[in-house]
């Protein structure tokens, strides 16, 4: 189950609460402990390819886009 099929049941169990109680105890996608998928960039919300170095968290992507507003410089 996709993260957006589980939202669209969430929405339409709303009048239900018994219903929505146990469909939350069974079905809610769990909470990412480590792996690819525990964080997510802050400015686009990617998942792969994250910078977390100097408490950043951002996505490679927009780390490029945005380094040298925050004072990164290239060197090479």
């Amino acid at each position: 189950m996709t993260a957006s099929d589980w939202r669209k049941t969430l929405k339409q169990l709303k009048n239900k609460p018994e219903k929505l109680r146990k469909f939350l105890k069974h079905n809610k996608p769990k909470e990412r402990k480590f792996g690819i998928a525990a964080r997510k960039c802050i400015r686009c919300g990617r998942y792969g390819a994250h910078i977390s170095s100097y408490g950043l968290h951002l996505c490679r992507q927009c780390f490029r886009e945005i380094a040298k507003e925050i004072g990164f410089k290239k060197y090479s």
